[in-house]
């Protein structure tokens, strides 16, 4: 399958086609055409192998919840390259406005997309969208954040792409409990059998947050390991408030032996906390922390030793998972070998990060 024709924007990232309309100095709205860029390939390399209909240019829409939100970014450049000739991705940021999101789902509709990827902004206000979709018939395939199961089976076209939160929220603690109870830890380290430790928490009330959260202390508990919580911050997935939070518990002067972060860029957000706060004593002060996710910025940490570990969320798989089932949708060819379960999932594994096996991730 002929790649590279498209790409999301990530805020150092300028390519041609981009219509950009700026509210309050950050980009709400990015639209990227790529069809001389297809033209061109197309003219160089050949015909492609995707199957359009009657020659037509094969549109999909995709509107994610925040353009810097790390995963979100990295898993959008993998889907966009796998763009082929006749195929225009048309991609916006909600900036975490349901509003907005409502307008661009309405926009996609107007300019006539085939297909619709919707990274919710709120997974409990999907009204509007889903009625937009019922009254047009258009196919939405909805990614990483996932609306209630009610929800997703009001139409036969809608999809959910994604992960299970509660595996990764397992896996976390696994990682953790394996580290704490194995002959040679060193994470308790005031010695009193106790590890005191922080749960970095993202939106409030969002489900996967608090999947997460519960599911990870849970697995610790029930592998025997005494815990003392010493804080709940929520960060909003958001490592410059990550870091603001656990400045101000070290300033507080408690004990931190572990932290426990819903994703790499809050966990990245605590070591910035310590870089800041100790400078070149840091990493001798830097408790066991860790993230799930596994972006690149977060298996760099874990390779440097500043993480101990992380959970892998498989933006490839679920990137080309995506575009497999836009482009079917797109084209009526057979959903039967797509992995979809129960009509209108696909879900991806996670995997465990640690020192051992981080190269495996890092450059895949």
């Amino acid at each position: 399958m002929m790649k590279g024709i498209s790409r999301f924007f990530s805020q150092s990232e300028i390519r041609i086609g981009i219509r950009n309309k700026i509210k309050n100095g950050i980009g709400t709205k990015l639209l990227s055409v790529y069809m001389i860029l297809a033209l061109m390939e197309a003219a160089l390399s050949g015909c492609g192998n995707i199957k359009s209909i009657d020659n037509k240019t094969i549109r999909i829409g995709v509107s994610v919840y925040d353009i810097h939100d790390t995963f979100i970014t990295q898993l959008m450049d993998e889907f966009n390259s796998y763009a082929d000739t006749n195929v225009t991705i048309v991609t916006y940021n909600a900036g975490q406005s349901t509003k907005e999101q409502n307008n661009q789902m309405q926009e996609m509709i107007d300019t006539g997309c085939d297909v619709i990827c919707i990274n919710l902004v709120d997974r409990t206000e999907p009204e509007h969208i889903i009625d937009m979709a019922l009254k047009y018939d258009v196919p939405v395939i909805f990614f990483n954040r996932e609306l209630t199961k009610e929800d997703l089976q009001r139409s036969a076209k809608f999809y959910y792409v994604g992960s299970d939160a509660v595996e990764s929220g397992i896996m976390q603690g696994e990682l953790a409990a394996d580290e704490i109870l194995g002959q040679s830890s060193a994470i308790d380290t005031n010695n009193d059998g106790t590890i005191q430790y922080v749960m970095l928490q993202g939106e409030a009330g969002h489900q996967d947050a608090i999947v997460r959260s519960e599911y990870c202390v849970e697995t610790l508990i029930n592998k025997g390991v005494q815990l003392d919580r010493q804080g709940l911050a929520i960060a909003n997935f958001n490592r410059t408030q990550a870091q603001s939070k656990i400045e101000q518990l070290i300033s507080s002067n408690i004990e931190i032996e572990l932290i426990l972060a819903n994703n790499d860029d809050m966990a990245l957000g605590a070591i910035d906390a310590y870089l800041n706060m100790y400078g070149e004593d840091a990493k001798s002060k830097i408790p066991a922390i860790y993230g799930i996710d596994g972006t690149i910025g977060g298996l760099e940490a874990v390779k440097t030793g500043y993480m101990h570990g992380t959970v892998y969320n498989d933006k490839e798989g679920q990137a080309h998972a995506m575009y497999d089932l836009a482009m079917a949708l797109a084209t009526g060819s057979s959903l039967d070998d797509l992995g979809i379960e129960d009509g209108h999932y696909i879900r991806l594994p996670h995997t465990k990060i640690t020192l051992d096996n981080v190269n495996d991730f890092l450059y895949r």
